[in-house]
């Protein structure tokens, strides 16, 4: 499996008046226009996304949508808790070993520190973060069979400043 990670772009920063909790904060209108370039970048790679997996956050939902709506993939969208701030990646392992079909190609949308914990975890096998994904950051992983552990190849790892550059 080719498996996406994709952090959310530029949001609301915590504590900003009118946003009462993390799980309220939108993106930035610098942080959609930014995104909308990088969205083009994804599209110049000639990337494909069998399902797409995001954060309920709405930070990360906007994200999520936006990459759908570029590519087509309305339908292929999906929220999962396990992919929020207090998500578990051992449980969202869980959940991906229970898909059915199996995508060849997953890109999951969400958060730091967990994204960072979750490519730690399927490369090294601990979860201490070996990576740093900036907001609106790209890793690629080849997965042959995902699980709790050492599984995973890099392939990439894109800053947003490196993606800007491609479009």
């Amino acid at each position: 499996m080719d498996l996406y990670i994709f952090r959310h772009g530029i949001a609301v920063e915590p504590g900003t008046a009118g946003y009462t909790n993390d799980f309220e904060r939108p993106l930035t209108p610098e942080g959609e226009q930014k995104l909308r370039r990088i969205i083009r970048a994804m599209r110049n790679l000639e990337l494909s996304f069998d399902l797409i997996l995001s954060s309920p956050y709405i930070r990360a939902r906007e994200t999520a949508e936006a990459v759908a709506a570029g590519f087509a993939l309305q339908k292929k969208l999906q929220f999962r808790d396990s992919l929020g701030v207090e998500g578990n990646p051992r449980e969202l392992i869980a959940e991906l070993r229970g898909l059915n079909p199996a995508p060849g190609s997953l890109l999951l949308v969400g958060h730091e520190p967990y994204l960072s914990t979750l490519v730690s975890l399927l490369l090294s096998g601990a979860a201490k973060p070996c990576v740093t994904l900036k907001k609106a950051g790209l890793c690629r992983m080849t997965v042959t069979s995902i699980r709790a552990g050492r599984c995973a190849n890099l392939e990439w790892l894109l800053t947003p400043r490196q993606m800007l550059l491609m479009t």
